[in-house]
């Protein structure tokens, strides 16, 4: 404090509001950690995250959409890929993750509303624990419908000043009377230039299940990637993965020639599977790395297979992720100790 007039010179929040096109009207909370960590929250996105950089390197990916305001949402069948932006991080859920379907006589969109949802009771701010700064984003957002569901998810968002980290804590709580069930997907989607073909994923998979025939014929190169290719097919696969005692698993994307990575943690009690999408299409060129409690076929299917969670009235749920930036030889050394000890 005795170096600056105020700590926004070199660490805090910035809270705007976009301008142009279907962005137009979309807030926007810049997070800046004082060690090169950047990345912008969106309030009215259901508080999901687009740009993340570090040290100016970008490690996200924004699809050819743009981000786009909610009121432009669709829901209808694969409309949601219309305002679909990726960004770092996409919510999916509460009611549906993956595949249109209905049930019940109700629609259900691919991935859900959650993420086209406005925040309400968003509060910003830098606070200080035992003698450090700790920059935390909060917000609130409702799943609900007359006669329907009444869910809400809690979120905040806790960056370390001086720590290239941040941790995602959310509480989703059934408000209503009756027994809902519960999806939950978080969509983290890498891009260029950390993900390039000199980039390889670790994880501590035991079992790896791939969805469909596409994605069987690259099971064997899933870790790897390549430059980006023509009508490039999407694969997708599902990763079983190894925990400590406690639950705890990790995965990442290392980069050897930028000497740089992203590593996710998250428990396997909360998140049993993480789902990776390989997309190595042209402009279309991203890596997601996915914990969820379920899969990418719909609610349908997963009601059907007996694998749906629900969530009892006035029952609470909580899910903590750990998102740590990795530079360095070293440090990717120490990742790769990490995963191998699974």
């Amino acid at each position: 404090m005795k170096y600056v007039g105020d700590l926004s010179q070199v660490l805090g929040v910035k809270d705007y509001t976009l301008n142009g096109g279907k962005a137009q009207g979309v807030r926007a909370i810049d997070v800046k950690n004082g060690a090169g960590l950047e990345f912008t929250i969106l309030p009215d996105r259901g508080m999901d995250i687009a740009w993340l950089t570090c040290q100016g390197v970008n490690l996200s990916y924004i699809s050819k959409t743009g981000i786009v305001a909610p009121q432009y949402y669709n829901e209808d069948g694969t409309g949601p890929l219309r305002s679909f932006e990726a960004g770092f991080m996409v919510t999916c859920g509460l009611m549906n993750v993956g595949t249109p379907c209905e049930e019940n006589g109700e629609k259900f969109g691919q991935h859900g509303r959650i993420s086209n949802t406005p925040a309400e009771n968003v509060s910003t701010g830098v606070a200080w624990e035992q003698g450090k700064p700790v920059i935390k984003v909060a917000g609130k957002m409702r799943e609900a419908r007359l006669f329907g569901e009444n869910l809400t998810l809690s979120r905040e968002i806790i960056c370390q000043c001086g720590a290239n980290r941040f941790s995602i804590e959310d509480t989703i709580e059934n408000d209503g009377f009756r027994v809902e069930a519960l999806m939950l997907l978080y969509h983290f989607n890498l891009g260029y230039p950390l993900l390039d073909e000199n980039a390889v994923l670790y994880a501590p998979t035991k079992l790896i299940r791939p969805r469909d025939t596409e994605a069987a014929t690259g099971t064997g190169a899933h870790h790897l990637f390549q430059k980006p290719t023509p009508a490039y097919k999407e694969q997708v696969f599902y990763h079983d993965l190894k925990t400590d005692a406690d639950g705890n698993t990790c995965a990442a994307l290392l980069n050897q020639d930028l000497e740089m990575g992203l590593a996710i943690r998250f428990n396997k009690k909360q998140l049993f599977n993480l789902t990776q999408w390989k997309q190595m299409g042209e402009g279309e060129y991203a890596l997601g790395l996915e914990p969820g409690n379920c899969y990418v076929e719909g609610r349908l299917d997963a009601r059907n297979k007996g694998i749906l969670e629900t969530l009892d009235p006035g029952e609470r749920r909580m899910f903590k992720l750990e998102i740590e930036i990795i530079q360095g030889e070293a440090g990717m050394e120490r990742i790769r100790d990490e995963i191998a000890r699974f």
